[in-house]
């Protein structure tokens, strides 16, 4: 899995922006006519309700072919089992016909990131996670100017947006 597509996830704190950023890039890639897949791990605990789930609703609005939540073992495609992993959701992905796979979450898995900081507390993220792609920060975070990635404001919309979007199309 991700040999033939490409996977990104979206990472950051609860209120930094994930959800918005997925609709920005799922809006785009279905703009270009790329089929998009959205999984979203509902970090917030508990079971997510169909009418809770509002931000896998925001994907699917905005464009995704396939977009599921998981909590608690419940993948909300109505499938169930005791724990579920992000390799196994992809497994049932990987029989769709999808070009990108967007992950918003699941922080502690390998695919690329993008990560969100909104905070000084939010920096504790790029020692926690691996495989950054980018960084993209709010005005309310004390830049460091000496991150080792690509880092865009989350003003620069087109700048970061340009970005991924090359990122995605990437290896197609």
């Amino acid at each position: 899995m991700g040999q033939h597509r490409k996977i990104i996830q979206i990472v950051g704190y609860q209120n930094s922006g994930k959800t918005t950023l997925m609709e920005q890039l799922i809006k785009q890639a279905s703009t270009e006519g790329l089929r998009v897949g959205t999984i979203k791990h509902h970090g917030h605990g508990g079971v997510p309700m169909i009418d809770s789930s509002k931000d896998s609703s925001r994907h699917e609005q905005a464009g995704a072919s396939v977009s599921a939540v998981e909590g608690e073992g419940t993948l909300r495609m109505s499938i169930h089992q005791h724990n579920w992993q992000l390799a196994e959701i992809l497994k049932i992905y990987a029989a769709l016909p999808l070009d990108i796979i967007l992950i918003e979450g699941y922080k502690s898995e390998h695919y690329p990131k993008v990560v969100l900081l909104r905070t000084a507390q939010d920096q504790e993220l790029l020692q926690q996670i691996s495989n950054i792609l980018c960084v993209i920060y709010w005005p309310s975070y004390p830049l460091d100017q000496t991150l080792a990635r690509p880092a865009f404001s989350i003003d620069e919309e087109s700048q970061y947006m340009e970005f991924l979007m090359r990122e995605m199309r990437g290896k197609l």
